[in-house]
């Protein structure tokens, strides 16, 4: 049994890329275990103030409430991933749920609020309970009078990952606390941390600081942490590029930046791990001149997931695990895999190939980018872009020296605001494309001071010949009179966005978002909400303030000028240049009513012999090729082709 898979089929498969790309990113698992410091100056809350953007909570309030909706989004977005909370420095101690008999603590003032795991509905409705219930905050968040030392907290970290989460690929230890040296005067307890934080960097471990400064002290590294933050390679390649630094978070600060939402941003951006796309990729400069990338799928769109089928007509809802078998369509047989063979069709016939040919076909070549010339950005024109561009960046471990050649190029496309032309494949046996290769420099956000376009080499792929298409026929733009767009331009000035740009982070998605909402009420039981959250519906009252008297100014203006009429227009403007225009006079030709469809053989024959079959409207050919019983598919050449062939028949 042949299955017909026409050509059409490989370029959606092609098209698909992106599809393929998102389960890619959906199936990386993350480990991350929250480190909050419980002290009396991380309990103390802020001092009064009269912004309405200021702190109301403590820097440990703060960062519980910054991993329960951290928990929240996981939850739904990344429902493979791990999350534990870990409170230390509490007068309290626990450690998992084993029975201890001996009544030996195993990691004094280490309080395991919850255990590394998958995110469930309880352990997220447990960390509101604790925000809401002042009693129990108050039971749990009791700071000891004798501090944790760091290499405990470390090692019970250690303890964590190892048993709860030993394979994982990203792991990472995030630790928010305001205390810059734990131990002033104790030189063997900070050697103890070092080397138990070096032994998380040995287990793949990952730790971030997020320092909270305080309005009388600022945070300093170099007294502790910079001992035990141990980088990651990938992030001291881009420290060697000079792409990013850390982020201080002020506790109790008026600047207007409140410390919830501070440390959600910095998080956000570190708790997503680097997973490349593709990993030592040739990068061919020149003949024999070679370094090796990594490329990132940086622009990702951000889309309601299904992960599995959940059958809820029995008594309790199950995850319903789905087979699929092929028949055949006329004789109802089970078709098994080795039955089932590939065609392409070629005319009105099939052409089989074997997977092995089919391999073959599809192969050009080992993965790699190999440049082919350069060229100034002026040439890239709008029109070319075809999907999302891939950043690339330099990794050491396919050649060394990689990162400096990297960074030499980079410099040199961006002074002299020139691209490459390279030859690109993505993977084995991916199709071959054509791509710039873009320079960018970096972007700050200005409001929580993150990156938001890194530093670095872009894939921009180009389309061949074959995806060129011709554009639509563009109207002559209709001008209206200089008073109406001089009264339009005050309106646009009264409705200027703040700064005179579009910052999307203020902007959330309304049906996405909508859409976790009712995943997050149904799962925790709380009250689904009726009405959705929408910040693109226009401040109308704002607008009527600002702009509502320009508008009726300009509806008043509109309406003087449609009455006027593009001939009375034509004469005002005339008499104000105190010369007279002369009437142009239009040819009217007549035409010929007669429709191709109605055209005798003859006539149709003097047509297809005039060569002005094609000045005809692709409604008429494919209305011709109806009734002479044609097929009506295809472009404009190809009816013309079809009806050519057609007259010379009938002869």
């Amino acid at each position: 049994m042949a299955e017909n898979e026409s050509w059409r089929r490989d370029s959606e498969e092609d098209e698909d890329e992106d599809e393929r790309d998102e389960s890619y990113y959906g199936s990386q698992k993350n480990a991350v275990i929250f480190a909050i410091e419980v002290s009396p100056s991380m309990l103390a809350s802020p001092p009064p103030s009269d912004d309405k953007k200021a702190d109301t909570d403590s820097p440990t309030i703060a960062a519980l409430k910054c991993a329960y909706q951290l928990m929240q989004q996981r939850i739904i977005s990344n429902p493979k991933d791990m999350m534990g909370v870990l409170l230390f420095g509490t007068e309290k101690s626990k450690f998992q749920d084993e029975a201890n008999t001996s009544g030996v603590i195993s990691y004094p003032h280490c309080y395991l609020l919850n255990d590394l795991d998958v995110p469930s509905a309880e352990d997220v409705k447990a960390l509101r309970n604790l925000l809401e219930d002042d009693d129990s905050s108050e039971e749990v968040l009791q700071p000891s009078e004798e501090k944790a030392t760091m290499a405990n907290m470390l090692f019970c970290a250690n303890q964590i990952f190892t048993t709860r989460a030993p394979n994982f690929g990203s792991r990472k230890l995030l630790i928010i606390t305001d205390n810059d040296d734990p131990h002033p005067n104790d030189k063997d307890a900070s050697q103890s941390a070092a080397v138990r934080a070096k032994d998380l960097y040995d287990l793949g471990v990952i730790i971030e600081l997020f320092p909270i400064s305080k309005p009388d002290h600022e945070f300093d590294l170099s007294k502790f942490y910079d001992d035990i933050r141990y980088r990651d390679p990938e992030q001291t390649d881009i420290d060697a590029l000079g792409m990013t630094g850390h982020q201080d978070h002020k506790a109790g600060g008026n600047d207007g930046i409140s410390l919830l939402n501070s440390l959600l941003s910095d998080i956000n951006s570190k708790q997503v791990a680097k997973r490349a796309l593709f990993s030592n990729m040739p990068f061919e400069i020149g003949p024999g001149f070679k370094i090796s990338v990594k490329g990132y799928n940086i622009l990702q769109k951000q889309a309601p997931a299904r992960s599995t089928y959940v059958y809820v007509d029995g008594e309790q809802a199950q995850i319903a695990v789905g087979e699929t078998t092929k028949q055949d369509e006329n004789t109802q047989k089970t078709v098994e895999k080795v039955e089932i063979k590939k065609a392409y069709k070629f005319g009105n016939e099939q052409v089989l190939f074997t997977p092995e040919e089919q391999k073959q076909m599809k192969d050009f070549g080992p993965p790699g980018i190999r440049i082919l010339g350069f060229k100034p950005q002026s040439m890239l024109p709008n029109w070319a872009s075809m999907k999302k561009a891939t950043f690339i960046f330099p990794s050491e471990d396919g050649y060394v020296g990689s990162t400096r050649v990297f960074s030499a190029l980079w410099q040199k496309l961006l002074k002299d605001n020139k691209m490459g032309i390279a030859w690109f494949i993505a993977r084995s046996n991916a199709t071959p494309v054509l791509v710039a290769i873009l320079p960018s420099s970096e972007k700050i956000d200005s409001n929580s001071n993150q990156q938001v376009i890194p530093q670095g080499l872009w894939l921009y792929q180009l389309p061949f010949v074959d995806d060129l298409r011709q554009p639509p026929e563009i109207l002559k733009p209709l001008v209206s009179p200089d008073n109406l767009i001089d009264a339009m331009r005050k309106i646009v000035q009264q409705l200027q966005l703040p700064k005179a740009e579009y910052d999307p982070s203020k902007y959330p998605n309304p049906a996405l978002q909508w859409h976790y909402k009712i995943l997050q009420a149904m799962a925790l039981e709380e009250e689904i909400p009726s009405i959705p959250e929408d910040k693109t519906i226009p401040k109308y009252r704002q607008i009527d303030k600002r702009a509502g008297e320009y508008a009726l100014l300009w509806m008043g203006a509109l309406e003087l000028a449609s009455r006027a009429g593009p001939t009375r227009k034509r004469e005002a403007m005339d008499e104000n240049s105190g010369s007279a225009a002369p009437k142009k006079r239009v040819k009217v030709e007549p035409k010929d009513e007669t429709s191709l469809s109605d055209m005798s053989l003859k006539a149709l024959r003097g047509v297809v012999e005039g060569e002005t079959l094609s000045k005809h409207t692709v409604a008429e050919l494919k209305t011709l090729c109806t009734a002479k019983g044609l097929a009506s598919t295809g472009k404009k050449a190809d009816l013309v082709d079809r009806i050519e062939q057609w007259v010379e028949g009938q002869a």
